[in-house]
């Protein structure tokens, strides 16, 4: 008891355990270094993994400035390894030991004792290690110079000897066949040390893009380590209940357990379902019926549960479909399984159910022969798919198996954003995938009691007068943003506005439609790309129609405009050179980080976000990107900061100016370049800098950030 009083209780904190890293968080131990300097401020020249074996190598530049740098040793080194003449095989092109490689080994194979802390706000935030790996400096240039030499001395020895020597003697020579490998030395073959260092050289390497520790995608990366769900409910884990402790200390013997009937495997009672975290109650619950409303969810999970750590974790395990929740593919289709019927991989059957689930957030009908002929994939497949979220209908096709939910629609708006903003990306990649084709069938409405193509006369009459009142709508409101103009000139006095008037292949299919007797589509954003702006889908993107009904942001008031500048700015202070699509990217996650009801909410299109980057003194860079490219519009429209105020903008600006003309360039050319233009000879330090902050390296060869095709 007096100990306890001499040493007090200064401070409680809370522990949380997040899980979104546990399967990749990798811990890496480099090499000690003097503390004035950290591995983040040395150039990652390049990075490559074998995955099965869990080995990695990291090529990082030396400081050849540096004064404890023995430059003879250095250029000896180098001479050593290439010899006199130098070309693309060298390993130092700069005839100096000027970079360092690193080969990793594992510590511990037993890694559950390990976990990264973070502490922030009072809250430490654990996440387990999923392995440790040691970096160590490799000397296989050594080796590489123990060959060189090898070679020079064998062709010495060949020159030395005599042209006209007379030929050897005909040698007998014995053919002896070798005896069929029986089962056990076969088995110690494949056990030899020989035999598995065979194997781990076959493995090929897997190249690795670098992104430093103030990297935007590092930070994003970061903020998994946070536990996602920081409420008791979800923290089970760490929140245990006196008899939970003391059924862990003292666990049941192996003769009560087995006295206890078996239950089928796939067969869990509710009783048991209570005993387990909610995480895994929903992702059970979801696995099981696949499709479910939420208040369906809440009733069977108990009214003791909170309804908001609940929508945490369906998030996780489901994705909103017309307002009811449908089980994610993945948690179908694990890593590593195929289908019972034609063996694809789930990869490919995560993808083929992606689509038809995004096809049932357009329509209330999905006709089997169409996700067929988009998939690929065999009939029951498909039918496995369709059965999961829909019923068929006879001539008609598959119907969505739940009615629209609009009360949970209404009354959970940020959730639904957020889906939508999960959906556009899933779109996108499908879009890639399959190839699809734009949209020129407009969406049904809600109510429409058959599928696409099945459109009774009366239906598109109502269609029609709908429409038309919408037009007028958007007459009034074109006037309102002519009115409004030359208040937003002030706002971004560099930026103009340009008109583009309808193209005549537009008013062609209006006028085929008028004709064919189908209603005429007069909103202004028709087609399968243009309901999506930045991410968000018909109806919150801008549009004719806005956003949540207000105008435009090139109409709005002057916060929308600032604020936008503000990230605009901030965003290429810290990334020098960004594509179009990445922007929107970072911009769709700086949206899911505000507050619900925030003034940039009101919707941001694509062009506005362009001209607010040119406004803030950017430029766009033409690169030239090869024909066969399958870079998407918005990633070859690249965007780089034209003046930073410091040092480095004259060699940034010649850096831009080289890449505006060349896809992919060698450091040499670039090293050159800026030397001639600069007029000076610039600094290894120097050139690192302006390439890291502008380029990334792949395979020997510079491109612009955003710009690779691996």
């Amino acid at each position: 008891m007096a100990n306890e009083e001499d040493d007090p209780v200064v401070q409680e904190v809370d522990v949380y355990l997040a899980r979104s890293l546990a399967e990749k968080l990798y811990l890496f131990q480099y090499p000690v270094r003097p503390a004035s300097m950290t591995y983040d401020d040395i150039p990652h020249l390049s990075a490559r993994i074998k995955p099965k074996q869990q080995k990695v190598e990291l090529e990082m530049a030396i400081d050849t400035l540096n004064p404890n740098y023995c430059r003879s040793k250095g250029e000896q080194i180098a001479l050593n390894v290439d010899g006199t003449c130098a070309d693309e095989t060298s390993t130092y092109s700069s005839k100096l030991m000027d970079k360092q490689t690193f080969c990793s080994s594992q510590t511990t194979s037993n890694t559950s004792r390990y976990a990264a802390a973070l502490y922030r706000q009072g809250e430490l935030h654990l996440t387990p290690l999923h392995g440790i790996l040691q970096l160590r400096p490799s000397f296989s240039y050594l080796d590489k110079a123990d060959a060189k030499h090898r070679e020079r001395e064998a062709a010495s020895e060949a020159g030395d000897s005599s042209q006209d020597e007379a030929e050897e003697d005909v040698k007998q020579i014995t053919v002896r066949f070798s005896r069929p490998e029986s089962e056990q030395a076969r088995q110690r073959r494949v056990q030899s040390y020989e035999f598995l260092q065979k194997k781990h050289a076959e493995e090929p390497w897997v190249h690795l893009h670098y992104h430093g520790l103030r990297d935007s995608r590092s930070e994003h990366e970061r903020q998994y380590l946070l536990c996602q769900g920081c409420s008791s409910a979800e923290n089970t884990e760490l929140v245990k209940s006196p008899s939970e402790y003391l059924l862990m200390l003292v666990p049941p013997s192996q003769e009560e357990e087995k006295d206890k009937p078996v239950a089928p495997s796939n067969v869990l009672s509710m009783a048991q379902l209570r005993t387990l975290p909610l995480a895994d109650q929903i992702k059970i619950l979801m696995k099981n019926v696949k499709v479910m409303p939420f208040a369906n969810l809440m009733s069977l999970l108990g009214p003791s549960v909170d309804s908001v750590a609940v929508l945490r974790g369906i998030q996780k395990v489901a994705m909103l479909v017309q307002g009811n929740w449908v089980v994610k593919s993945d948690i179908l289709y694990p890593k590593d399984s195929s289908s019972p019927h034609s063996g694809v991989p789930a990869e490919v059957l995560c993808r083929g159910r992606d689509f038809v689930m995004w096809k049932f957030t357009q329509s209330r009908w999905v006709v089997r022969k169409e996700v067929a002929t988009v998939t690929k994939l065999c009939a029951e497949d498909v039918k496995d798919f369709l059965e999961h979220m829909a019923v068929v209908r006879i001539n008609r096709g598959w119907e969505f198996v739940l009615p629209h939910d609009g009360e949970f629609i209404r009354k959970h708006p940020d959730v639904v954003q957020r889906q939508h903003m999960l959906w556009t990306g899933i779109q996108a990649k499908l879009e890639k995938v399959y190839n699809l084709v734009k949209e020129t069938t407009p969406k049904q409405p809600d109510g429409q009691s058959g599928p696409a193509g099945l459109v009774s006369g009366d239906q598109r009459v109502q269609v029609a007068k709908s429409r038309a009142q919408q037009n007028h709508t958007l007459l009034e409101r074109e006037l309102q943003r002519r009115k409004e103009q030359v208040r937003a000139s002030a706002v971004l006095p560099g930026v103009q506005i340009k008109e583009e008037p309808l193209s005549e292949e537009g008013e062609e299919e209006e006028e085929q439609a008028v004709e064919e007797g189908e209603p005429m589509d007069t909103s202004p954003s028709g087609g399968f790309h243009s309901r999506l702006t930045n991410g968000l889908p018909a109806g919150w993107a801008v549009g004719g129609d806005g956003f949540n009904g207000h105008p435009p942001p090139s109409c709005a008031s002057t916060p929308v405009a600032q604020e936008l500048r503000a990230f605009v700015e901030a965003t290429f202070q810290r990334q020098f050179v960004l594509t179009l699509s990445e922007l929107k990217r970072l911009f769709n996650l700086h949206l899911a980080s505000l507050p619900p009801g925030h003034t940039l909410f009101s919707g941001v299109s694509d062009r506005m976000l362009q001209d607010t980057v040119l406004a803030a003194g950017c430029k766009q860079i033409l690169v030239p990107f090869p024909p066969q490219t399958a870079a998407s519009p918005d990633e070859q429209k690249v965007f780089a900061l034209w003046e930073s105020g410091d040092m480095s903008d004259q060699h940034r600006q010649v850096l831009l100016e080289i890449f505006s003309k060349n896809y992919r360039v060698r450091r040499n050319m670039i090293q050159s370049r800026l030397t001639q233009e600069c007029g000076e000879d610039l600094s290894k330090q120097e050139v690192d800098k302006v390439l890291k902050d502008c380029c990334v390296s792949y395979g020997g060869m510079w491109y612009l950030k955003g710009t690779v095709q691996s």
